[in-house]
């Protein structure tokens, strides 16, 4: 059992989230990104910096998980890839990607993609909230019990 953090959009308050989780529940957690990226001093927390890159971050992710796994990203692409090898995959907003979620929000994505490239106005996500992370970290927490950490 592994958490995976697709860290170059991760907001602030979810590592500080995981990171409080990893060391309570003593599980790894590995933050990728294409930047360096702060990590607490902790042989159970580390940040894994990749090279500048369409996906790279997302590939390595993807080339290190094992089934069972944990994976928190945004990217709905990588969701899928990830899922499709039997981890779970979280937002950081606390919505679960599934097989069902995963194929709904890629429609739902290459959807607004063709209307943006239409011209259409389709505006920006909320801006990060209390809520969101409080969302997330019960999401966590549940995962967590689930897998009897």
């Amino acid at each position: 059992m592994h958490i995976w953090v697709d860290a170059d959009a991760c907001p602030r308050p979810i590592k500080e989230v995981l990171f409080k989780a990893a060391q309570r529940v003593q599980v790894p957690c590995t933050l990728v990104a294409n930047q360096p990226i702060a990590v607490p001093r902790s042989a159970l927390i580390r940040a894994i910096q990749v090279g500048q890159g369409f996906d790279v971050a997302d590939n390595e992710i993807v080339q290190r998980c094992e089934a069972g796994d944990l994976v928190v990203t945004q990217d709905i692409p990588l969701a899928a890839e990830v899922v499709a090898k039997g981890c779970e995959a979280v937002t950081p907003r606390g919505h679960w990607l599934d097989k069902d979620t995963v194929r709904e929000r890629l429609n739902m994505r290459d959807f607004m993609e063709e209307m943006r490239s239409a011209g259409m106005e389709t505006g920006g996500p909320k801006s990060f909230s209390a809520q969101d992370k409080g969302r997330f970290a019960n999401a966590l927490d549940r995962w967590l019990a689930r897998k009897g950490s």
